[in-house]
């Protein structure tokens, strides 16, 4: 019943149409007519209103007709755009010209039936009153969606007169459902100032925004510019932020490519943007191949780099992959969104510590990896300085019994997850992972396993790092904390390291410890800022910065090599590699099962042992 409503409706729309369409078929013969002879009906000689008026059903026959073949009965003119416009005007042409023809064939023995600029004069009435007809509707609607209250509507301007900030302004202009007037548009071409965009004006360039913002009223700016580079975007960044309105994007330009640009994919600015630097790209299709049709073994599956590198390798075909981690919330999550994204996926989620040497050896028997990423590890360096035990306990000790399991059956490749915090380190969480990245380089000289480390810094976004608890802080209204207006640190999303690591991976022959080029290093309090004005908020006015000091461990900057490692190249301009520093292995494997068997008595001391194997650990540097 309710579908035969619908078509009803639809029905009725066409017949008006129709009836619409006949009636100005016959209004444009005479206005043609009147037209050529100035208005005067007396003045028409009686044999061309004759003439058109004998023409008249036939032209409405094929009136109906072409229209039906340019689906001017079938469009939702709501939502009209180019093509609906090309139609009705390639509609109204061919019906000019088969009204010529027909006149000429309906009366042969004179050559003039109507006047010559007759037919020309139809074609533009025509088109005229059907476009009326056609656009009639959207042009209401616009009207009233000027004149919604002003209470319940926000004013957005626009960043990027192109195809996007097009598409968008359409939107928000045609939606009865979006609650924005967009009032201006920002674009950088000095030629489009001053001109409209569906009847928005282009109100200046970059340097008029904040101006802008202020004489309009701005409420939300939308940045429409899908194609800029990171480091111009980054410079519209840096002057929408001073304006303290809220900011969206469109994330990248497949949105524009596959005509898939709308309000639902804008995304809140993210600092990530405000790096000002273009993502690493690396094509892993091209060097993925190490890994297809391979069982992969990841522990640390449900932390922040463990969970991306079962998504990147999960969509590189491995024969089996295999998450292992002890913490059972974050890993569940990671194998429910593998489950409904790789359906085929042999997938199997074991939650095992690697400190448990039985678990580990049963686990390496029965599933008899191929390769091995090693992600799992206490990071955080605050708590482990006040834990420092279980530092040695998990990252070194665990490590040792990964390394070992990888050696006893056979796997080909063992890849560990570093830290730049392990170069001279001053932190207890930093010495015991420069002291796996020895245990890495001594077990690849004892092993057929190709045994490699890579060392990256912060990575945005990941768990307990800075930007998730600045994010909190700002949502409580603050204050936001940061520990020394000078410190800073390397910054890279979670995407780009795991992608570096992967590639890393291909690039492993055994003993290396690869590096990533972390690009310029970011001030932590830039960071707090930028995410304070991303919120709408002014830093310090609206929400306070507290400078806390430096937490037990840590340092003003962080160090990605030690000075005897050196460092040569790799394929990947992003990758490098530091040289292994000579030590005494065997000295070094005494200090370790000595290291093991000290460290379960949960001694006071275990920073005093470290240093005997970390010559470069100077705990006494670092803050207290």
């Amino acid at each position: 019943m309710k579908s035969f409503n619908i078509d009803r409706k639809l029905w009725i729309r066409r017949i008006f149409l129709m009836c619409y369409d006949i009636c100005a078929v016959f209004a444009a013969s005479m206005l043609a007519l009147l037209l050529r002879f100035d208005f005067s009906f007396y003045a028409i000689p009686e044999h061309f209103v004759e003439n058109v008026w004998k023409a008249f059903p036939a032209m409405a026959v094929i009136t109906l007709l072409v229209f039906w073949m340019f689906r001017l009965y079938s469009s939702i003119w709501s939502f009209a755009g180019a093509i609906e416009t090309m139609y009705v005007f390639s509609g109204c042409v061919i019906v000019s010209l088969l009204n010529m023809v027909l006149m000429l064939l309906s009366h042969p023995e004179t050559g003039y039936p109507v006047p010559r600029s007759y037919y020309v004069m139809f074609g533009v009435c025509l088109l005229g009153m059907v476009f009326v007809s056609r656009y009639m509707y959207r042009g209401l609607r616009a009207l009233r969606n000027m004149k919604r209250d002003a209470r319940y509507t926000r004013n957005v301007l626009i960043i990027g007169a192109g195809e996007a900030g097009d598409a968008l302004i359409k939107e928000i202009n045609n939606s009865r459902y979006l609650k924005k007037r967009v009032v201006g548009v920002i674009d950088d071409n000095p030629g489009k100032k001053g001109r409209f965009i569906h009847g928005v004006k282009i109100v200046g360039n970059r340097e008029d925004i904040i101006e802008k913002c202020e004489e309009l009223h701005v409420h939300e700016i939308m940045i429409a510019m899908p194609s800029v580079s990171a480091k111009k975007k980054k410079d519209i960044l840096d002057i929408c932020k001073q304006t303290g309105c809220e900011l969206k994007s469109l994330p990248g330009m497949y949105q524009l490519v596959n005509g898939d640009v709308s309000i639902s994919k804008l995304k809140d600015v993210d600092v990530n943007d405000l790096l000002g630097r273009e993502p690493v790209s690396v094509d892993l299709d091209s060097i993925m191949g190490y890994v297809r049709n391979k069982t992969i073994m990841v522990t640390g599956g449900g932390g922040s780099i463990g969970s991306e590198l079962c998504r990147q390798i999960a969509s590189h075909q491995p024969k089996k992959l295999l998450i292992v981690d002890i913490y059972e919330n974050s890993t569940y999550d990671i194998q429910n969104e593998l489950k409904a994204k790789y359906p085929q996926l042999d997938l199997t989620v074991l939650i095992a510590s690697v400190r448990n040497t039985n678990r580990m050896n049963y686990i390496f028997k029965t599933y008899q990896p191929d390769i091995v990423y090693h992600a799992a590890a206490h990071k955080h360096v605050p708590l482990m300085e006040d834990s420092p035990n279980e530092a040695i306990k998990n990252n070194v000790i665990g490590t040792w019994k990964m390394v070992e399991a990888a050696n006893r059956f056979h796997v080909k490749r063992f890849v560990m997850i570093s830290t730049d915090k392990a170069v001279n380190p001053t932190n207890i969480m930093g010495a015991s992972k420069r002291i796996c990245e020895m245990i890495i380089q001594t077990y690849n000289r004892r092993s057929d396993t190709e045994y490699v480390a890579v060392r990256f810094g912060n990575v945005l976004g990941s768990n307990g790092s800075v930007i998730p608890l600045f994010k909190k802080q700002i949502e409580r209204g603050g204050p936001v904390t940061v520990t020394d207006p000078n410190i800073i640190r390397y910054f890279m999303t979670i995407p780009e390291a795991v992608s570096l690591v992967l590639q890393a991976g291909a690039y492993a022959k055994g003993g290396e410890i690869f590096v990533l080029d972390m690009g310029e290093p970011v001030k932590i309090l830039d960071l707090a800022k930028n995410l304070i004005l991303l919120s709408g908020h002014k830093p310090d006015d609206d929400i306070p910065i507290v400078f806390t000091g430096l937490r037990p461990g840590e340092k003003l900057y962080e160090e990605m090599l030690m000075d005897e490692e050196g460092m040569s190249s790799t394929a990947n301009k992003m990758i490098h590699i530091g040289r292994p520093i000579e030590m005494d292995e065997e000295k070094f494997l005494e200090q370790l099962e000595e290291l093991k068997e000290y460290v379960v008595t949960e001694p006071s001391d275990i920073r005093e042992w470290v240093k005997r194997i970390v010559p470069t650990y100077h705990p006494e540097l670092g803050a207290k």
